[in-house]
């Protein structure tokens, strides 16, 4: 098991400095979070259950911030969405892939959403403007851990995105279509 108390400490510093005025929604039981993972029919990557767990249900992160797990402040969250996004039929072609739990709402129909089958959490990018399924999935960071780094360190696609830079390095996710049909 890793130890992620630094990476929570340099996360509660960013999250204080970027919001000194606004408290974060409490964090969740352990008996709410294993009610969202029966819900959801599988167990939420560990860094990410810890961080609802002992940190906060959402609310903070770049941009549109963190959904909530449940239970948040706001109408949208990382459940119901997951929940509702794989309501289309397995094997369609915008079927959402088993065990992708979207976290961040971009806007534009864009999510950032962890991977939680595997170990490091990748933390992929649904960006559906396009209009193509298969052009659809993008791997963000190959772990969770190095997308919150980015974040507390201010070198996410997005912090370049808004300063002009071209973003359009991120490699595709291969396993869309195959995760998508189970």
């Amino acid at each position: 098991m890793t130890d992620h108390s630094l990476l929570l400490d340099r996360l509660a510093r960013r999250v204080r400095a970027d919001q000194p005025e606004s408290p974060l929604p409490p964090p969740l039981s352990p008996a709410r979070i294993a009610e969202a993972e029966r819900r959801l029919g599988f167990p939420l990557h560990p860094l990410l259950a810890l961080i609802y767990r002992e940190f906060a249900n959402g609310g903070f992160g770049p941009d549109y911030q963190l959904l909530s797990l449940v239970d948040g402040p706001t109408d949208e969250q990382a459940v119901d969405s997951y929940l509702e996004a794989r309501t289309a039929p397995p094997g369609s072609e915008w079927a959402w892939p088993e065990g992708v739990l979207p976290i961040l709402d971009w806007g534009c129909g864009m999510y950032a959403c962890v991977d939680c089958r595997t170990e490091e959490g990748t933390v992929l990018l649904f960006e559906p403007n396009p209009g193509d399924p298969d052009l659809a999935w993008w791997v963000d960071s190959p772990s969770l851990a190095e997308w919150l780094d980015h974040y507390v360190e201010d070198t996410g696609w997005w912090v370049r995105a808004e300063e002009g830079d071209d973003v359009d390095e991120m490699p595709p996710w291969p396993h869309a279509r195959s995760r998508a049909a189970g």
